[in-house]
């Protein structure tokens, strides 16, 4: 009997149907929907924005009731048994859901005592999990006070107190640096070592490459599944790297995108990865100017997504600003000399010094907590540094932050524009506040909508788009005045590849126009589209270089040809290996 309940799905779905009401019209979140989910392991469900991910796992764990089909949780009906299944299965939804203004500790008690784990039994589980999570350290700090990585540790913590068999996991690992990422893997796996069913949303694809099995999901309908090995190979003869040197690799990219029998064209370590229609050949090397050879690959699991997402769609536009960003090739725009900035006896920021240069892309990149945020508020002028100089358009920031505000667009890694409001009443308070009036106020919107596809939304309220509507709106909201520098926060945090291939076509149209762009990010892939690069960590400026000289810096025979990940991480060993000789 015990074999047969290995054998049982821990998640049996048939027909699931869900609609909820956004904008006054009726949107179909899942359609028909019928797989299952084994036990033990980790399942991945993979899939664009408004795919249904975060629909199914709300449904799977009782907290919505399906229009049609069912769902079997654990052996339980999940509408008629919701109770029970409730307190067999921990969830963990996208958002950051614990109370920020308690600590660590409180935080853990509180759901023990939710959960009724009390007494030495509560307090024994809790001692388990701060073990298992590394918590034990910052039991008295504030969980609004932690590193993203930590907040993600302490909510799975809570989710993990009355011993789930069945846990589910609404993308964990968004906002989350590769290091923090990789530890919240490991304790993911030790767990499911131990018999625990695991259903993981991402917007990693290398995530699902992990896992035991793959469900891949498009407009709330089931288009594939499968171990993540049976995805390779799949699109044979239709993937190939155009070979190129770091200088010429954007516009091998720009020249590939644009061949007729191109799907995708990413960049992607030594070169541009093409994905091709179907019976479609690869241009000819000859014809991608600075390209060095072309050669034919293995198809990924990412390439399948894509393949998908592509299919039937019309081809995204570049960016086309009015005119080029004022100033001198070359010139720097931004400048941080001995930067510093405390917050009480904490030292955030310890004498970074860096400049970016006038039409480049600088990465800004650390674990969670490293103070690059920090650096980043100091230049956006939304914080004073404590001491050094941080000088942006050739202005002081701290004592011409005003001034220099005007001269930059701002995105943050959070959708900060007003959700009660429609599309345009926004881009219409936006360029109030930048000053625009008259037919550059009206042409500035126009173009926004135009450019960004968002004229269909004009009258939709921001709350009920899509993360992809949102951040094209968030992106036309801070270049409406046309800003010679460009802040980027995480701005492709939580979106699907194809939505991030897009944000960066237009970003690397925008630099190639003389606009200067500094960006923090968490995906390594796209450090790649960066310039430089400059890694911080506790505090202190570890090192800044090219993509290749960084990746080229952490080679060593056993790991020939690192990745971009790899980099990172080597570097931020070696630096506590050497605070700690």
């Amino acid at each position: 009997m015990a074999g047969d309940a290995a054998a049982t799905p821990a998640v049996v779905i048939d027909g699931l149907v869900k609609r909820f009401r956004a904008g006054g019209r009726s949107v179909t979140a899942l359609d028909g929907l019928s797989c299952g989910v084994p036990r033990a392991g980790i399942t991945t469900l993979v899939g664009a924005d408004a795919a249904g991910k975060t629909t199914l796992l709300r449904l799977i764990a009782g907290l919505l009731v399906p229009d049609a089909g069912t769902i079997s949780v654990l052996g339980r009906d999940a509408v008629h048994d919701a109770a029970r299944i409730q307190a067999e299965v921990g969830y963990m939804p996208q958002r950051f859901g614990l109370y920020e203004d308690l600590t660590v500790a409180e935080n853990l008690a509180l759901h023990a005592e939710l959960r009724q784990i009390i007494g030495a039994e509560g307090q024994r589980r809790i001692d388990e999990l701060l073990a298992f999570t590394e918590l034990a350290p910052f039991l008295g700090r504030l969980a609004g006070r932690l590193s993203g990585g930590m907040k993600q540790k302490l909510g799975l913590a809570c989710s993990l107190l009355a011993r789930p068999r069945l846990l589910l996991l609404d993308e964990p690992s968004v906002g989350v640096d590769p290091l923090s990422r990789r530890q919240l893997w490991q304790i993911v796996e030790r767990l499911t070592g131990g018999g625990t069913t695991v259903v993981w949303s991402t917007a990693y694809l290398d995530e699902a490459e992990r896992s035991r099995e793959v469900l891949l999901l498009h407009e709330g309908r089931l288009i594939d599944r499968g171990p993540p090995g049976d995805f390779v190979g799949r699109l044979k003869g239709r993937v190939f790297v155009a070979l190129a040197p770091a200088t010429a690799r954007r516009r091998v990219q720009e020249t590939a995108a644009a061949a007729p029998g191109v799907m995708d064209a990413a960049l992607r370590g030594d070169g541009v990865r093409l994905l091709l229609r179907e019976n479609a050949a690869p241009p000819p090397a000859s014809a991608l100017p600075g390209c060095t050879a072309m050669t034919a690959v293995a198809s990924s699991l990412e390439d399948e997504l894509v393949a998908h997402l592509i299919a039937g769609r019309a081809r995204a536009a570049s960016v086309t600003p009015a005119g080029t960003a004022p100033g001198t090739a070359g010139e720097d725009v931004i400048e941080v000399r001995e930067l510093t900035r405390a917050f009480g006896s904490f030292i955030a920021v310890d004498r970074v010094s860096f400049t970016v240069r006038r039409g480049e892309i600088f990465g800004l990149l650390g674990p969670n907590g490293a103070g690059k945020s920090t650096i980043f508020r100091i230049l956006c002028g939304l914080l004073a540094p404590g001491g050094g100089t941080a000088r942006v358009v050739g202005l002081d920031m701290g004592r011409a932050a005003a001034a220099a505000r005007a001269r930059i667009g701002y995105m943050a890694q959070k959708f900060s524009l007003y959700g009660n409001l429609t599309v345009g009443q926004n881009l219409a308070f936006f360029a109030d506040a930048y000053g625009l009036a008259g037919r550059r106020r009206a042409a500035r919107i126009a173009w926004v909508l135009d450019e960004f596809g968002l004229r269909d939304q004009l009258d939709s309220e921001c709350n009920d788009l899509p993360l992809g509507f949102k951040q094209r709106l968030s992106l036309g909201a801070a270049l409406l005045h046309e800003p010679a520098i460009l802040f980027l926060d995480e701005p492709t945090s939580g979106v699907d590849p194809l939505a991030r291939r897009d944000f960066w076509a237009r970003i690397t149209a925008l630099a190639a126009r003389g606009v200067t762009v500094l960006v923090t990010s968490h995906f390594m892939d796209e450090a790649e589209y960066c310039d430089r690069l400059a890694i911080v960590y506790r505090g202190r400026l570890v090192a800044t270089a090219t993509p290749d000289a960084l990746k080229a810096s952490c080679a060593t025979p056993e790991q020939p040809h690192p990745s971009l990940e790899d980099a990172f991480i080597a570097l931020i060993g070696r630096t506590d290996r050497a605070e700690a000789a």
